[in-house]
């Protein structure tokens, strides 16, 4: 196994293992997403675009089992950015960790901590002060929450980050047990650089 930071053409050429990396671990619980190759290439442009953009990847020989990305907020989706419009924090502080993916049978390993490590490292070499990121929100009663699921929070606290109040993103996207998009509600959480 090995991790690395990922930027420029190294970067760019990550981006369709990313994609189908996106599509297998966002079909669980709790983002139940029934993505497509399609939209995930030009959802990923936001990467290719970026001058600040990252991605860690953890690698099992030459194959991508995870990856973690991260842009400057002010280059990432306006429905993100839009969450933080009048909560006083300043766009070009925030550097956004987006997504963590990672296959369950490399779980348990310390990459995690390694892809947020990478992210931050990569965040206050750009002069950012804070990092955040959002995570999905599901009622505990959801019909399709396994049975002793235990959500990410203490990791997340565990590594300085903390939900802000009231800031949160909505996005759509189609769950595997529905036919057409839905809004799905994301917590931001936070911490400083």
């Amino acid at each position: 196994m090995r991790v690395e930071a990922l930027t420029g053409g190294d970067l760019e050429a990550a981006l369709d293992d990313v994609a189908r990396l996106r599509i297998a671990v966002f079909r669980d619980w709790p983002y139940l997403y029934d993505g497509s190759f399609d939209y995930e290439r030009d959802y990923l442009q936001t990467y290719r675009d970026s001058a600040g953009a990252i991605v860690v990847g953890a690698f099992d020989g030459d194959r991508l089992v995870g990856a973690a990305t991260g842009t400057p907020m002010e280059d990432h989706a306006e429905d993100f950015a839009a969450a933080f419009t009048g909560t006083g924090h300043d766009l070009g502080d925030l550097f956004y960790c987006a997504e963590s993916v990672l296959l369950p049978a490399y779980r348990g390993r310390g990459i995690g901590h390694a892809f947020f490590d990478r992210r931050e490292a990569h965040a206050r070499q750009l002069g950012h002060g804070h990092s955040c990121f959002c995570a999905v929100m599901r009622p505990d009663d959801h019909p399709l929450r396994p049975e002793g699921y235990v959500p990410l929070d203490a990791f997340w606290r565990k590594r300085g980050y903390a939900p802000l109040p009231g800031v949160t993103a909505t996005f759509r996207w189609r769950d595997v047990d529905r036919s057409a998009e839905t809004d799905h509600a994301l917590q931001f959480w936070m911490r400083p650089l």
